[in-house]
């Protein structure tokens, strides 16, 4: 499934979980990245299970936790937080106020500021502008368990927590909202302010 939305998947780091559905992806990120932080090449610095490249900047004040591994010319902004098992393809950027939970973002991905995405994989090329959200929990159901439907049929996910599996090229407005448990085909367009649930069985 996941690489007919993101091209990258199969030449990433990530290839040999292709088998995978996104949500078993994020709910054993912390397993997956300390793996990969074992078979990482030169070009990094590593501390505390926090993997950083030579050619990334990670400014004052923004809070990485192990495990992650930050990839080529990425940039982590200050008040940025980075939490929950999370790697960085190439080139991306979190920015002030940004929130990164338990995800993998594929090259040229970037939070504008004020973001939070969890339990998610963002394709490459995915832009989110301010203050929009992925949300990962269910927080309004006495049975948090994400189900959802994709092409006219409901995904069974098993998961409490799942974001979305995002697209290459998808582009997110601001303050836009994708509710838990969504799959946006590559080059979405989600207006500004707007609402996607899946789990409603719209969108």
């Amino acid at each position: 499934m996941i690489d007919e939305y993101i091209s990258g998947f199969g030449s990433s780091a990530l290839a040999e979980f292709a088998g995978r559905m996104p949500w078993e992806l994020t709910r054993g990120s912390v397993g997956i990245v300390e793996r990969l932080l074992g078979g990482l090449r030169d070009g990094y610095v590593t501390a505390g299970g926090i993997a950083v490249h030579l050619t990334s900047t990670i400014e004052n004040g923004a809070v990485v936790k192990g495990p992650a591994i930050i990839g080529p010319d990425c940039v982590i902004a200050a008040g940025a937080y980075v939490r929950g098992g999370c790697w960085l393809e190439a080139d991306c950027i979190l920015g002030p106020g940004a929130e990164l939970k338990s995800s993998f973002l594929f090259r040229g991905s970037r939070l504008a500021h004020f973001n939070f995405v969890g339990d998610s994989l963002l394709g490459c090329g995915v832009n989110l502008e301010a203050g929009s959200i992925i949300a990962n929990y269910r927080n309004e159901r006495t049975n948090p368990t994400i189900s959802f439907f994709h092409k006219g049929r409901r995904l069974e996910t098993g998961a409490e927590k799942f974001g979305a599996l995002v697209g290459d090229r998808t582009r997110i407005g601001a303050n836009a909202v994708i509710a838990p448990g969504a799959i946006l085909a590559p080059a979405t367009i989600v207006a500004r302010l707007s609402l996607i649930d899946q789990g409603t069985g719209v969108g």
